[in-house]
């Protein structure tokens, strides 16, 4: 990669900080290339009787479902690989005596960390972008294979949606069918200054999907509002132009997988405004997106500063605590993704919450690092 080639040619970077930085690196991606490989194996394992039984191809299993499966999950579990790479290398520097040998040098702690946050910037940038442009277009494939040969079904109906369409123009629907695109009981109503100007009601309302924004409108009535005087308009079918799609409240299972972050945010954004709730799975997915990149300098100073000194118990005792608090981060991070979706804690506090204790965490082991 010639961003790497580039970071090695600089004239401050030494051997030593290249010989790290090229263990960090190697051991990061082959902890990746076996447990996603072993994952892989259960995976099929799992789910071969549905691809037989629904006739899955095998390239699309190979190229659809696997080819996106393995950047999804490995980017999903990076803190758990970052982990592992820094406790088993650096454990071995230390039972070889390696790092009493840089220290005995004049090396202080501070400067061995040079390497390890280096590594830890090139997975937090590639982790970045993998998360917020690569894997959400691979996720659209993904997800409609496994809609497909999977049977994993997808909404296919929203009840008693309310929303903004417009400044002052507020749409209603009691329910929504998405196989014959379909809405019933459907109002719409304006305002001006505050007060309601019209008043339209609707036993049906059908999106026609050869236009954009258009909306067919069948068995209406529109209550107009002049002044004192009310003016009643009925009819049997009406063509409307109303700013809202059947995707912007039939939200499908991991749709929010499937936005980049521009995306999301954008999304996010128009569904405040249009006053729709059901928006917290999205900003948890927005910020977990960042959360994740600066996880990898968090939990790499963690593993250094746990694997760096050497004890009786060796590697075993150092990858025991290093799994143990690898899986706490990710499982914490999954309890306060879930408080933030289902209970009334702001999204993007509940998705830091793991980043900010396990920081003071990483500072209370630096201080005890050996110096």
């Amino acid at each position: 990669m010639p961003f790497l080639k580039s970071i090695f040619k600089q004239k401050w970077l030494k051997r030593l900080d290249r010989y790290i930085i090229v263990k960090f690196l190697g051991t990061y991606f082959f902890a990746i290339a076996l447990i996603i490989s072993i994952s892989v194996v259960f995976d099929i394992n799992e789910n071969i009787d549905r691809f037989i039984n629904n006739k899955a191809p095998l390239e699309a299993i190979v190229f659809d479902y696997y080819l996106n499966f393995i950047p999804y999950y490995t980017n999903l579990f990076s803190p758990l690989f970052v982990f592992i790479a820094v406790i088993f290398f650096t454990s071995k520097l230390a039972e070889n005596s390696e790092i009493i040998a840089m220290f005995s040098t004049g090396m202080s702690f501070k400067r061995l960390m040079v390497p390890y946050m280096i590594s830890a910037a090139i997975i937090s940038a590639v982790t970045f972008m993998l998360g917020t442009e690569v894997i959400p277009k691979g996720s659209v494939t993904r997800l409609k294979f496994e809609e497909k040969y999977k049977k994993k079904k997808s909404a296919d109906y929203a009840r008693n949606i309310q929303l903004e369409v417009d400044s002052g123009v507020v749409a209603y629907m009691e329910r929504y069918e998405n196989y014959n695109k379909t809405g019933y009981r459907f109002s719409l109503d304006k305002f001006e200054d505050h007060k309601l100007v019209s008043h339209l009601t609707a036993r049906r309302i059908t999106y026609d999907t050869a236009s954009y924004h258009k909306w067919i409108i069948r068995d209406y009535m529109i209550r107009e509002m002049r002044g004192m005087k009310e003016v009643i308009t009925r009819g049997e079918r009406i063509d409307s132009i109303i700013k809202m799609e059947p995707q912007d409240f039939l939200i499908t299972r991991g749709q929010q997988e499937t936005m980049t972050s521009p995306q999301l945010r954008e999304y996010i954004q128009k569904q405040k405004q249009r006053g729709f709730a059901n928006i917290k799975e999205f900003e948890v997915e927005y910020h977990r997106r960042i959360a994740m990149s600066f996880a990898a300098f968090i939990l790499t100073a963690i593993g250094l500063s746990l694997s760096s000194r050497k004890v009786k118990g060796g590697m075993g005792l150092h990858l025991g605590i290093g799994l143990a608090l690898s899986f706490s981060y990710i499982l914490f991070q999954t309890i306060s993704a879930t408080f933030a979706i289902n209970g009334n804690m702001p999204p993007a506090l509940a998705i830091w919450i793991p980043n900010i204790l396990y920081l003071f965490i990483a500072i209370y082991l630096y201080h005890k690092a050996p110096k």
